[in-house]
């Protein structure tokens, strides 16, 4: 059986109405499908109230990347600029899922905003547009490429940490290149977290939780995007997949067994 693997969903407007819909990307569900190996199922952005049920019935979480940035208040930071994408819903139902989750040890892999909601959910802090903060990259999305050559082509390189965990997940060491979509990024690290890579500028690119009770990463870019045509990031999502696969087995070991139909007959 297949974990069950949560893909944290976006508000957003669809159709000549605008009608508000619950949404991920398709590319988060291949991934898995594919090099994951699990059955995907899209959480709307429903609010805390469904965190408590949600968590022990999930057996992996992604934290998916969107354009619309973590509402400030959630970490104190000054107002957005007019004109930010925000998801206020979003927020509510992921910051809290996210303090659950890694209680309970499920295995949470954050995805771009999704490790800037992991970041602020455990008490860190975000720069809202690094683009504009002196002696820093533009992090962005060009607007002079093509969307698709942006998702797959590599901006720059990041720095491992020596004897991180994300170095020892890829075999690697020293520095690997990577896609770059983001405005937003971690300002003051939380706590729990520690740095697993950096970009040329300081930025802060990957994250673990060495305290955590269980597999925990994050990373600022998109291996969602190129998981097909390079092995370290099919490889972040294999690692995950194996880290759901054994907390799948564990749920199912302490879960009551079922009695079959010929049971509950001869009783």
């Amino acid at each position: 059986m297949r974990p069950l693997i949560g893909i944290s969903c976006c508000v957003k407007a669809f159709g000549v109405f605008a009608t508000p819909n619950h949404a991920a990307s398709g590319t988060y569900v291949r991934a898995v499908m594919g090099p994951i190996g699990g059955l995907p199922v899209l959480l709307p952005a429903a609010g805390a109230d469904i965190v408590a049920e949600l968590v022990p019935r999930l057996d992996g979480l992604i934290l998916t990347g969107s354009r619309s940035n973590v509402w400030p208040g959630h970490y104190e930071g000054p107002d957005h600029a007019p004109g930010t994408p925000e998801d206020q819903e979003r927020d509510a139902t992921t910051l809290p899922l996210i303090r659950a989750t890694v209680a309970a040890g499920v295995p949470l892999l954050a995805i771009c905003r999704g490790m800037q909601e992991l970041n602020v959910a455990l008490g860190g802090s975000l720069d809202q547009r690094i683009q504009d903060l002196p002696g820093r990259m533009d992090h962005s999305t060009p607007s002079d490429q093509p969307i698709s050559a942006v998702r797959t082509g590599k901006a720059h390189a990041v720095r491992l940490a020596e004897g991180g965990r994300l170095a020892a997940m890829l075999g690697v060491g020293g520095e690997i290149p990577v896609n770059s979509l983001h405005n937003q990024g971690v300002r003051r690290l939380a706590p729990r977290l520690r740095v697993e890579a950096l970009a040329p500028d300081g930025t802060i690119e990957a994250v673990s939780a060495p305290d955590a009770p269980g597999f925990l990463l994050g990373v600022q870019w998109h291996p969602e995007y190129d998981w097909e045509q390079d092995l370290r990031s099919r490889r972040i999502f294999e690692v995950f997949g194996e880290a759901c696969d054994g907390w799948a087995a564990q749920r199912r070991a302490k879960a009551p067994k079922l009695k079959s139909d010929l049971q509950v007959a001869a009783e």
